[in-house]
This record gives structure tokens, C-alpha cells and sequence, in this order.
């Protein structure tokens, strides 16, 4: 299942989270200096020191506008303000609901690349998600062999080279999104096999139990989320 960059609608707002419900959210990072002040506002003292351990004042910004934005879309599910919101962090750095949001049966997972994130949200499921924005890479059927399933490999490699940075990437966003909605670590890369054509949409190989959604949020980005279960409500928000 692929949704295209078409499809991404401005949320209501009486915005609900059904328990049949994914929603992913498509956020611009680039933020204006007044609205990024009033974002770091909302951070917690933690997060204010990572953001001001970046040395390049883009990537601090984009930290901000993340984490901030974040805050404010878990805060219109939770029916709290942004800076009421609490997290703690699994062992893989995956960060969940805590203290009294812990037991809401709010799932979220975050990724970010370039100037642009992406926020997945459920319920009573573990979900994860994926972005990468398509750049050149030299090595690009080395790295696959490196990091890939052998018949991975092989599609990689049968490809002319433009198709191949798409679909190399392709494959890396949907193993990412798997991982990061099971709490692995990225070593497990070569473990989570995709089957995906330039054609077709990618399928998860390795459990049945879990669906794979590829999206494409923007022109040169690809995405993917993966969500326990095979019965659901995708919606796409833009914040």
C-alpha cells in the first residue's frame, strides 16, 4: 500500500484517535525564529541541553521544531498542553509515554530527515516509522550487500543506477520503520527481509503479524511505517 504526496490533509479539529486508527503526521521543520522561541518553551530542561549540544544551528533548530511539534500533536491526543507531555526511553533510545501518560495506550514514533519529519500515532499497538530523503550514494550496492538479505541484494543490484538509490532506500525506510516499532537496534538490519519491486509496494517477509505502509510525504523522500496488526484507519495529517 503506497499513499503519494497528494494525500495529506489538513486535521480537523476535533481531531479523535479511534482504536482502528494510524495517523501519520508530515511536518515542515523549517519554523519561523518566533515560532521556533515559542516551541523551546515547551521542551523539557533534557531536551533544551540536546539541542544545545549541536554545533550547527540548523540541525539545533530542526531539533527544536521536532521535539516541539511533537509535544503539540501527543498533547491534542492526550488533551494536555505540549510541555505537559512526558517521555522515557527504551534501551534503543526509542522514546514511549511516561509518568501519568504511560498507561494511555498512546503508541508514537518519530523520524526526521532534511527539513522534514514525520509522527506516527496509534493505539494499543507498537508502530514505527521512516524517512529518508533520496541523495546520492557511491557505494549504494555495497552497502546493500552489507546491510541486506542476499535476494535484497540481488534486486539492488539488477537495477540500472538511478532506480537503484530509490529502491535502496526504499528498503532501508521499511526494515528502519520495522525495527524501530519492535525496539531494535539497526544491527538487525540484514534480518528483516523486504520483498518490493520498482513496481510494486514493499511486503514484510518475516512476520505476518505486522503491516508495512510505504508513503512518500514529499518529491525525493520515502517512508514507510510499520504497525502490528493488518486491520486499520490510515490517515495523513499535515501539521
Amino acid at each position: 500500500m503506497t499513499f503519494d504526496n497528494h494525500a495529506w490533509f489538513t486535521a480537523p479539529t476535533d481531531l479523535t484517535l479511534l482504536p482502528d486508527d494510524v495517523h501519520i503526521w508530515r511536518i515542515e521543520l523549517e519554523r519561523s525564529q518566533l515560532e521556533l522561541e515559542r516551541l523551546q518553551t515547551t521542551l523539557s530542561s533534557d531536551e533544551v541541553v540536546r539541542a544545545n549540544r549541536f554545533y550547527f544551528q540548523q540541525h539545533r533548530e530542526r531539533f527544536i521544531a521536532g521535539r516541539g511539534i511533537l509535544r503539540a500533536i501527543l498533547g491534542r491526543y492526550l488533551d494536555v498542553e505540549p510541555q505537559a507531555v512526558q517521555f522515557d526511553y527504551e534501551a534503543q533510545g526509542k522514546p514511549l509515554l511516561a509518568g501519568k501518560f504511560a498507561c494511555s495506550e498512546v503508541s508514537f514514533n518519530l523520524s526526521h530527515s532534511q527539513d522534514l519529519a514525520l509522527c506516527a500515532v496509534t493505539t494499543h499497538r507498537p508502530i514505527g516509522v521512516d524517512l529518508e530523503y533520496i541523495r546520492s550514494v557511491s557505494d549504494v550496492e555495497s552497502l546493500a550487500q552489507r546491510f541486506f538479505a542476499p535476494r535484497e541484494y540481488a534486486v539492488v543490484r539488477s537495477l540500472p543506477p538511478d532506480t537503484q538509490q530509490q529502491v535502496f532506500f526504499r528498503y532501508w525506510t521499511c526494515k528502519e520503520a520495522y525495527l524501530k516499532a519492535t525496539g531494535v537496534g539497526i544491527s538487525h538490519l540484514e534480518e528483516v527481509e523486504i520483498s518490493l519491486t520498482p513496481e510494486t509496494p514493499a511486503k514484510l517477509n518475516i512476520n505476518e503479524e505486522w503491516s508495512l505502509v510505504e508513503l512518500t510525504p514529499a518529491d525525493n523522500y520515502v517512508a514507510a511505517t510499520a504497525v502490528a496488526g493488518s486491520r486499520f484507519n490510515l490517515k495523513c495529517w499535515r501539521y
